[in-house]
């Protein structure tokens, strides 16, 4: 039965009206994927000498003190990523397919995702390094078995809070409170949770607990599911109070504010469109990596301006790439009145815009850590409207994947809050500031290198009509193959 799910799966993806954009999106996948393997080899056979190195005491107390922020990144990771059990069940309801076997080979796909068993490639080695240095056997084992065991767990409880944005805000907020905490002296909280992951060597038999718990989620995941798998399922009305949205200021603005208006209330209203948001939000923080010194490898001039980019402009990628997907589920109507394709693009430019601009205010606390590390926000942020602006609308016209607004409320619609292809496709736009920033720093000094890619955003305004006549000719050429990608599934 599942060999037949699987084939139907597989001709799905090879007969999508997208399948061209998308075989090159898993290749680049692929590569990534590869790329956090290596990462997380190279630490797993590497963190225990280094840790011994600079002599924070016993590597494996070292590790299980960190390993609640571990299991929470990967959950929010997860949260971001991770597509849910996605299966048309449509054409199926009438087949002779019992309910429990659709259901457990969709949560099947989900055990066997990346990101599961990626993370193997850092414990079995990690693992491995414990029993050459002399630790017992059998309490490794436990101890690996046990963590393997949480991983899984964190699985199944993104399967069932998916749809419950609260209860990632409260997560989240709550670990980075946290964090906070534990950095300026606080509160640590892994003076309490460390000890419990050292049950899990210290007694073996401990083990038991995670694996009874993975068990309960994954009996409470089916049991959801199963209770939800029928048509109507998702079309059950809540009764709540009515709210209207005052956004009539914007009708100055006239089509343009229309646009503005729908936007806005996309983001207000719809899981995905809110994640791009979080996205953007999370991305801020992303140059502490950079800035601090917390990663020896980024400690460089060149990193700084990478990072530039990417903590103004998490919004502008993640939101910015789907253009026009996000109004799929619309899109042919949309195209059928005297709409012009420069006002459209110009609203969903102002929003991203406005949203950079909100993002490098938020990011003036990088002040803290020196005159360069804002200038490399502030250049990234100038680029980012002026150049990178143009080139994720441009992007958008080819990446035809049609996105369901109204799926977080199936139990087996595509949930998936923030897709990784928004992520791989921003690769070639990280290149081009690289590369004049270089110019600049060897031939004038640093200073030069974050003007030179600031004047190079500037120049952006100056051909702005021209931009946006390339663009609007493109999205006319690709309008009616977008229409017919939006009339199939992804």
């Amino acid at each position: 039965m599942f060999k037949h799910f699987i084939n139907l799966q597989w001709k799905s993806f090879f007969r999508s009206a997208s399948f061209k954009t998308e075989i090159w999106f898993k290749i680049l996948m692929a590569l990534g994927a590869l790329y956090f393997i290596a990462v997380f080899l190279s630490l797993g056979f590497g963190v225990y000498f280094i840790i011994e190195k600079a002599e924070l005491g016993d590597p494996l107390r070292v590790v299980n003190k960190f390993l609640i922020y571990y299991l929470v990144f990967d959950l929010v990771f997860r949260y971001m990523l991770q597509k849910m059990p996605v299966t048309n069940i449509k054409p199926l309801l009438y087949l002779p397919f019992k309910k429990s076997q659709v259901v457990h080979y969709s949560l099947g796909k989900t055990i066997v995702s990346f990101f599961n068993w990626s993370h193997a490639f850092f414990f079995v080695p990690f693992s491995i390094i414990l029993l050459t240095k002399d630790y017992g056997v059998a309490n490794v084992i436990g101890w690996h078995l046990g963590f393997m065991a949480l991983i899984y767990c964190n699985n199944f409880i993104n399967v069932l809070v998916n749809n419950k944005d609260n209860v990632f805000y409260l997560i989240a907020g709550v670990f980075i409170l946290f964090g906070v905490s534990q950095y300026y002296g606080w509160f640590d909280v892994t003076a309490y949770t460390g000890p419990l992951f050292d049950k899990l060597y210290d007694i073996p038999i401990t083990a038991i607990i995670p694996w009874t718990i993975l068990l309960g989620l994954f009996g409470s995941s089916f049991n959801y599911f199963k209770k939800n798998m029928f048509l109507d399922g998702g079309l059950a009305t809540k009764v709540t109070e009515a709210k209207t949205e005052n956004l009539d200021w914007l009708n100055r603005f006239g089509n343009l504010g229309t646009f503005l208006k729908n936007d806005i209330k996309l983001i207000k209203r719809n899981k995905r469109a809110r994640s791009a948001v979080i996205a953007g939000f999370f991305f801020i923080f992303y140059g502490l990596l950079f800035f601090t010194g917390a990663v020896e490898s980024y400690d460089n001039p060149f990193m700084k301006i990478f990072a530039g980019i990417f903590v103004t402009g998490g919004f502008l990628f993640s939101f910015g790439q789907y253009v026009p997907s996000w109004d799929s589920s619309y899109y042919p109507l949309m195209m059928s009145q005297n709409i012009q394709y420069r006002e459209y693009l110009t609203s969903k430019w102002y929003l991203v815009i406005i949203a950079t601009v909100i993002s490098t205010f938020l990011a003036s606390f990088y002040l803290y850590f020196g005159w360069e590390a804002y200038a490399a926000v502030l250049a990234g942020a100038v680029y980012n409207v002026g150049i990178n602006s143009y080139l994720v609308l441009w992007g958008g016209a080819y990446v035809k994947t049609p996105i369901d607004l109204t799926s977080n409320k199936k139990a087996f619609g595509d949930k998936q809050a923030f897709n990784a292809k928004t992520l791989l496709i921003t690769l070639p736009k990280l290149l081009l500031p690289i590369i004049i920033y270089t110019i600049g720093h060897f031939t004038l000094g640093p200073a030069a290198g974050y003007i030179f890619v600031a004047v190079f955003g500037l120049l952006g305004f100056v051909f702005k009509n021209k931009m946006f006549a390339v663009i609007e000719k493109i999205y006319k050429k690709e309008k009616y193959k977008t229409l017919l990608a939006y009339k199939q599934k992804a």
